[in-house]
């Protein structure tokens, strides 16, 4: 028996793209972090606003470089930039990090759960013998 307001083509259409985009930031993101440059250029910005010659200088890096990383970081939706004259600022955006943390959440309770299981067996299997 299908449920007419969950079921109906067009929400399942709905749903799925609406996983789908969720997915597709999500690996978004887990790109953006796979970049040691990126990841720590995200940790410069903790402190503050920064303009891009600013996130390339621990890096010795061109300011075509480091945009690129920040273009990565902003396709990512980590970061956000804007233009004031001719520099161009760049502000963490951290939202987009609750979601790779929630991600990971799941497996570290999973294993979590997993050692407190296998914790649990060894100890009885020590109390055997």
């Amino acid at each position: 028996m299908l449920n007419r307001s969950v079921d109906s083509p067009a929400r399942v259409v709905k749903l799925n793209r609406m996983v789908e985009s969720q997915a597709a930031a999500l690996d978004g993101v887990f790109h953006a972090l796979a970049d040691p440059t990126r990841r720590a250029m995200l940790r410069s910005l903790t402190a503050g606003e920064r303009n891009i010659g600013q996130l390339a200088a621990p890096f010795a890096m061109s300011f075509a470089a480091a945009s690129k990383h920040v273009k990565v970081l902003e396709g990512a939706g980590l970061v956000r930039r804007r233009v004031q004259g001719r520099s161009h600022l760049c502000r963490l955006e951290a939202a987009p990090l609750a979601a790779a943390d929630e991600w990971l959440r799941f497996y570290e309770r999973l294993w979590t759960r997993n050692f407190d299981t296998l914790d649990a067996i060894l100890r009885e299997s020590q109390g055997d013998a």
